[in-house]
């Protein structure tokens, strides 16, 4: 079907969607039977969440607009009115944020001997141990620059807070401003832990803002304060390095890190009681327009509220504590590769511990039969020990070859740091393919086994990060099956080497044929369902977009298929229009942890096809980037994915929003007052260290 033959109205606007999600999110922050620290957090992620929407999806928009570009996507929306629609939008949800802080965050935790002391509720020794706080610890590095023909509006860095202070009164040069800034240096707090004898409770907490606006006028020494005002200005943060820039990707892209915090302004945030005259003045200095300014009550930067519930010791006001299991099939050896040996092991996060991804790149380090190791990186933690073991192989002389992402959005800095260590402890280093991002997760293990070189590999849907590992779901396959072995080794050579795409045998790769393949995969059930056979599709992942994919997947509605999609975040297709996509039902899962696993069904004449990916269905990820989609050939670890990954997810009737035509989200209710929760149910699962029977 040609991309013209079909109604833009039957598509789903990214950035509209990608707003519908956080709008999700926001509601697990409304949500009463959240934990009300969870609920917190919950602010806080969807403020982290608005952040980047702003910094790439707005930025982006706006750069559109300046352009006065006229391509529209599927959803024949123009740029101008795509961001007429999500500054409404995104403006409604701020106030919703706030509200939910303000009117029943907050009261709720001051109910709970959890307070967050104003300034004009600070008692006489309260004040003095912040008088003294502000003297001791800020005073001494904070600049206070008042505006003046010697001194232009400062540089204000992305996300950053600041202080404009209206002033009257000349100062000891005799200087009349009536403006200056104050900016809050990034390595202070923004949230103060009062000791217990001060607050007079275990918990009592005092805004970095509060202090400072008490105190502003200690740096104004002689002169009238008229007024102190927080503010917040986001800035574009999408780095654009191509292909003729440059002939050192690394250098080139510390080049354009150092500029990332100084890219033009998107969104300025101010607190609610800042003056019109002042908010005039900030949207003038940062050539932004009414739209583009929030206005918020409360404070400009709730994502650095995150630490608040880490130091609260209230184990009754969070969820409870979860320890994962270590899967039975290693329980049986320490030597991790005669375990892989024996079966493919499938590893499901944060139900299952991470620990024997760790543990086997650690044993490949240490093992004297090992002689080489090669893996992908996009995202990982800055103490990562698996980069460690990788360095420590490195240094014993074993051929070590890592495939580092350096244009991993806001982990750039990070993956260049990693890939100098590695390169100063002898390992291989290259950044995949200029123009393709490297995004497929894979570890390769090279061991000399009675006189031959067997391969081990471990493929997965999420990254080689420790701390995300314990957030995110996803599924991790270790296997020595050689057909697989041999194709993520052929990827490898693709990734350090030159030459043609090699065929692989079972995977599936981007940029070459993950996209037709799927087309070919949706098509077959079509045609199975014409010919008058059971036809199934069922998909989870963090995203859908691409045309092509959702036409074949209208196609396959209309040919009688049933689909099902777990799309965590948005999702452009519409289910249920009349002659479309009767047979197609969308659902979102928003919970406790980060939904991450892709996971692709095919019915496909009861051979029940099922895959695992590192990619979600998108433009970019099937011709921008190096994606893998492996084949579950194991028969019980097909049968765990399916029941584990979809069929629970599928019943689940607790976290779970379903997608109406009009592309609008309902939240599930519960039948015949029965919940289930597919986290929940694993959690229970694993968390009792229970195995789950394939064969039930």
């Amino acid at each position: 079907m040609k991309h013209s033959a079909l109604n833009p109205e039957y598509f789903v606007n990214r950035e509209l969607g990608l707003l519908a999600f956080n709008r999700r999110v926001l509601a697990q922050a409304e949500n009463a039977n959240t934990p009300l620290l969870e609920r917190l957090k919950f602010l806080c992620i969807f403020s982290s969440n608005m952040d980047e929407f702003f910094e790439v999806r707005v930025a982006g928009l706006k750069q559109q607009i300046e352009y006065n570009a006229s391509v529209t996507e599927a959803d024949g929306l123009l740029p101008k009115q795509v961001f007429a629609k999500v500054s409404r939008e995104a403006h409604a949800l701020v106030e919703s944020q706030y509200k939910t802080l303000n009117d029943v965050v907050l009261p709720l935790l001051k109910q709970q001997n959890i307070f967050f002391f104003r300034r004009t509720h600070w008692n006489e020794a309260q004040s003095a141990w912040i008088r003294d706080y502000f003297f001791r610890e800020l005073m001494p590095i904070l600049t206070p620059i008042g505006l003046d023909p010697a001194h232009p509006f400062p540089r204000v860095l992305n996300k950053s807070l600041n202080f404009a202070v209206e002033l009257e009164g000349n100062d000891a040069f005799g200087r009349k401003s009536g403006i200056a800034i104050v900016q809050a240096p990034r390595a202070l707090p923004r949230v103060i832990h009062l000791p217990e004898e001060i607050a007079g409770c275990a918990d009592g907490f005092v805004f970095l803002s509060s202090i400072l606006h008490a105190h502003v006028h200690e740096l104004f020494s002689g002169m009238q304060i008229k007024g102190c005002y927080q503010f917040r200005v986001t800035r574009n943060s999408e780095l654009t390095v191509e292909d003729e820039d440059f002939t050192d990707l690394k250098l080139a892209l510390k080049d354009e890190l150092t500029q990332r915090q100084l890219g033009d302004a998107v969104r300025l945030e101010v607190a609610d009681n800042c003056s019109p005259e002042m908010t005039a003045f900030l949207l003038e200095q940062f050539k932004l327009k009414k739209e583009d300014l929030y206005q918020v009550n409360g404070l400009v930067n709730l994502v650095r509220l995150m630490q608040v519930p880490e130091w609260v010791d209230r184990p009754d006001l969070k969820y409870p504590h979860y320890t994962p299991s270590q899967p039975r099939e290693l329980s049986k050896s320490a030597d991790i590769f005669s375990a892989i040996r024996r079966q493919d092991i499938l590893l499901h996060h944060p139900f299952q511990s991470f620990n024997p991804v760790i543990e086997f790149i650690k044993q490949a380090a240490e093992d004297p039969h090992v002689l080489a190791i090669k893996q992908t990186f996009y995202r990982t933690s800055a103490d990562s020990t698996l980069m460690q073991s990788l360095i420590e192989a490195a240094q014993k002389g074993k051929e070590v070859t890592v495939v580092v992402e350096l244009m991993a959005r806001f982990d750039e800095e990070a993956n260049i740091n990693w890939a100098a260590k590695l390169e100063n402890a002898g390992a291989h280093v290259t950044y995949g393919v200029v123009g393709h991002k490297t995004h497929c997760k894979l570890a390769l293990v090279v061991r000399r086994e009675d006189d031959k070189l067997v391969r081990y590999v471990h493929l997965s849907t999420g990254n080689y990060h420790q701390r995300t590992a314990r957030l995110y779901t996803d599924f991790g396959l270790l296997t020595c099956a050689e057909a697989i072995c041999e194709d993520v080794s052929d990827v490898f050579a693709q990734l350090t080497g030159l030459g043609k795409a090699s065929h692989l045998h079972h995977l599936w790769q981007s940029p070459f044929t993950l996209h037709r393949n799927l087309i070919a995969a949706i098509a077959r059930e079509a045609e199975l369902a014409k010919s008058g056979k059971k036809a199934r599709v069922i998909a989870k992942m963090n995203a859908l977009l691409d045309p092509d994919i959702i036409r074949a997947l209208y196609d396959a509605s209309k040919a009688g298929v049933q689909i099902d999609l777990i799309v965590r975040g948005v999702c452009a297709l519409k289910p249920g229009i009349p002659g479309v996509s009767e047979n197609i039902r969308v659902r979102s899962i928003v919970g406790r942890f980060l939904e991450h696993t892709r996971i692709f069904y095919f019915y496909n004449n009861q051979a029940e096809d099922v895959y695992l990916s590192s990619a979600d269905w998108m433009y970019r990820n099937f011709f921008r980037r190096i994606e893998v989609c492996v084949p579950i050939l194991d028969a019980k670890v097909k049968k765990r994915i399916i029941k584990e990954g979809l069929e629970f997810y599928l019943k689940d009737n607790t976290n779970a929003w379903e997608m109406l035509p009009d592309s609008t989200y309902r939240q599930l209710p519960a039948r015949r007052n029965i919940t289930f929760s597919a986290q929940q149910q694993l959690m229970t699962t694993y968390g009792q260290g229970v195995t789950f029977n394939a064969d039930k």
